[in-house]
Parts: C-alpha cells; sequence; structure tokens
C-alpha cells in the first residue's frame, strides 16, 4: 500500500500553506476569524465524495473509528449480531466489539475475502449488519453480499481500508453498501498519516455518522457551534486540519498510484504463471486494486520452505503470514476468551481459512518497481521454485 511512496513535496506545501493561510488553526471546525475561509478537513470531504461519486464523506480519525461510527450511525448495538470474515484487520472485530454488539465471524474462500455460504449460514433472526472486507485491495463477491443481504434484511458497512481506489464492476468498493470505510493509515494506499473515512449516498445515515464523530454535534447553520444542540450521543473521532491538508493532496495522486501498481502486478502476475504458481481467484480482476500478489501451495510444509527462500533471498511478504497474528480471528484469544465467544472453539473454528491462509503467501506490489527491479524478483522467485517445490 504506497501512498508514502510518492509522499513529497507536495505535501509539505500543503502544510506550509496552511500556516501561512490561516496563522495554523488545526481544529476542523470554528474559529472562522482566524482561519480566512481555510477548511481543508472539509475540502478533503468534497473531493473524496467527488472522487468515489458518493452523496456524502465524512473524515474521521482512523480507519478503525470510520468503523465504528458506520456502526453507530446505522444503530448497531447491544442485542444485535454482525457477521464479520475471519481474515481481516483486527480493527473489523475491534469496531463491532465497541458497539455492543455480539461478533460473529465466518470463513473466507478461495478469494480471501468473505465466503457467501458462510455468510448465509451464519444469519440469525438477530443479525443485523454484515461487514464484507475487500481484503489486500481484492473486492468481496458484492453481488452475491447484496443478495443475501436483501433476502435477509441486513445493512452493509463496506470495510474497505485495504483496498481505496479499487472498483468492483465499474463502481469504488465502499460505495455499493449502505456506508463504506476507508483508512489513511501510514501504510494505505493514499496517507494522512492516520485518518479514515466514512462515504454513503443516504442522507439520514450520513447525518447520524457526523454526529456521533463529534460528540453528537447537530452541525446547525444558524447558530454558533458552542450554541447548537446534539441529535445524540457520540465520540471524538474528529480528523485535524494537518491530516485534511495531506489527504487533499494524496487524493490527487490515487489515479497515477493505481494505474502504476496494477501495471507492476500485471508483469509480476505473468512471472508467477510461468513458475506454474496458483494465484488468488479475484471476483473483478480489473477491478483489484494491485498491491499484492497471493500465491497458493499444496501444503504447509510447502509453503513453509517457499517463505524460507523469499527470507534467504531477502523478499518480504504482506500480511500474510507475517501479520497473520492481527489478521486472523484464529489469533484473537485476547477477545474470545474475554467476552465468551468461541471461547472453546477459537483455534480449529476457522479451518476452512486456515487451509487456505496458512498455505498462502502474498507478495507486496509497489507504485516504484521498474523493471529491472521486477526482472529481479523474477530471477528469485525461480530460484526458490526450484529449491521449494
Amino acid at each position: 500500500m504506497p501512498g508514502y511512496e510518492v509522499f513529497g513535496e507536495e505535501e509539505r506545501r500543503a502544510l506550509n500553506e496552511l500556516f501561512d493561510a490561516n496563522g495554523g488553526v488545526l481544529f476542523a471546525h470554528g474559529f472562522d476569524a482566524l482561519r480566512k475561509g481555510v477548511y481543508k478537513v472539509r475540502e478533503f470531504e468534497a473531493a473524496a465524495a467527488r472522487t468515489f461519486a458518493v452523496a456524502h464523506a465524512q473524515a474521521v480519525s482512523s480507519g478503525s473509528a470510520a468503523l465504528r461510527v458506520a456502526l453507530a450511525a446505522l444503530g448497531i448495538g447491544p442485542g444485535d449480531e454482525v457477521i464479520i470474515p475471519a481474515f481481516t484487520f483486527v480493527a473489523t472485530a475491534e469496531a463491532v466489539i465497541q458497539s455492543g454488539a455480539t461478533l460473529v465471524v465466518v470463513d473466507v474462500d478461495d478469494t480471501l475475502n468473505m465466503a457467501p455460504d458462510a455468510l448465509e449460514a451464519a444469519v440469525t433472526p438477530a443479525t443485523r449488519a454484515v461487514i464484507p472486507v475487500h481484503m489486500l485491495g481484492a473486492p468481496a463477491d458484492m453481488d452475491a453480499v447484496g443478495r443475501i443481504a436483501r433476502r435477509q434484511g441486513l445493512r452493509v458497512i463496506e470495510d474497505a481500508a485495504q483496498a481505496v481506489g479499487a472498483s468492483y464492476h465499474g463502481r469504488y468498493v465502499g460505495t455499493i453498501g449502505d456506508v463504506g470505510c476507508f483508512s489513511f493509515d501510514a501504510g494505505k494506499v493514499i496517507i494522512t498519516g492516520e485518518g479514515g473515512m466514512v462515504v454513503t449516498n443516504d442522507r439520514d445515515t450520513f447525518t447520524r455518522a457526523r454526529a456521533y464523530h463529534d460528540h453528537g454535534h447537530e452541525y446547525s447553520t444558524t447558530v454558533g457551534r458552542g450554541e447548537e444542540g446534539a441529535i445524540g450521543e457520540g465520540f471524538n473521532y474528529r480528523m485535524t486540519e494537518l491530516q485534511g491538508a495531506i489527504g487533499v493532496v494524496q487524493l490527487a495522486k490515487l489515479d497515477a498510484i493505481v494505474k502504476a501498481q496494477r501495471a507492476n502486478k500485471a508483469k509480476l502476475t505473468a512471472l508467477i504463471g510461468e513458475l506454474g504458481i496458483r494465484g488468488r481467484r479475484l471476483t473483478d480482476e480489473a477491478g483489484e486494486l494491485g498491491d499484492a500478489i497471493v500465491m497458493f501451495f499444496d501444503d504447509r510444509e510447502t509453503t513453509a520452505r517457499f517463505l524460507a527462500g523469499l527470507k534467504r533471498e531477502g523478499l518480504g511478504t504482506k500480511n500474510v503470514p507475517d501479520a497473520m497474528r492481527w489478521h486472523f480471528a484464529k489469533h484473537w484469544a485476547h477477545m474470545f476468551e474475554k467476552y465468551g465467544w468461541y471461547r472453546s472453539s477459537y483455534r480449529t473454528q476457522w479451518q476452512r481459512s486456515a487451509d487456505l491462509l496458512e498455505c498462502a503467501i502474498a507478495l507486496p506490489v509497489m507504485v516504484k518497481m521498474d523493471d529491472a527491479r521486477i526482472a529481479a524478483i523474477g530471477d528469485k522467485l525461480r530460484r526458490i521454485c526450484r529449491e521449494a517445490l
């Protein structure tokens, strides 16, 4: 996820201009007399709404906050069940826990995204929402998820934290369900250091999200911020003007980032194909972000040999397997033992997912990969294949 690769003078100028224009008002709201009309968070929100073709965009302090705000905006809370995939960053689960809802975790399939059959089997009368996650830049099967959600009366919250800029049959991921959640942390497609975004086409959902992210503020147009009322409870998940200024610049680079990644991934994928390594099934090959190549092996022993070869050759991996502690529910004992969900079964509960994830390796794809670097990676992979396969 390469936003940091293209982080440079444009972002530096944006920060300097923020201080030059308004003396350094870094709070997103108020201080109207000092800031001279400069509202960078609002500018970022407006640019995001245009870019992703949605009616409303609410900037927040992180992708994790975006998920929590989205759940609140949809009224999800105690007594409700929320279904998430077993392969996702732990924040997806944490947001459900923070909402007070019951966490339901289901298997992924060979897309490494939520398996539609597992989703349908998990629905109960208490299920209120499903959170499909577009993992490693590849869209989940939103057609299947949407059909199940409509049939069962579920709300759909898309976790697009790892897939900003990816699309599914012509629509940006994050804009297909009821609410979409983006992340802009230091390792994402575009970055603001920390930061996130909630997007939706529903005005009422947006109004509740905006209020919840800012202590319940109603955002009155007739009285000052200190005098306005609240439309409900909330918390502080606000984005700062520093993040907003950087976000405006990074968002303008999104198309170029995605174009470069996809081109580089195509070259690397051709190399993988020559080696006879099985790749990930994609629901929309043209819409995939292109920042990772997933390779599947026949068994765990072969996977371990290949991984050892990568380490010898100085090639890193991307979340699989280097960060599985944070991305696979099997390892979340601290949550399950505290709240009682899957307490006696979390080590073996998602065997279908484990059989895929524990026989998989993901290679990162970067923006600034020239042909020489790609060729060098290909040479290293050929050596590893001769030894490991």
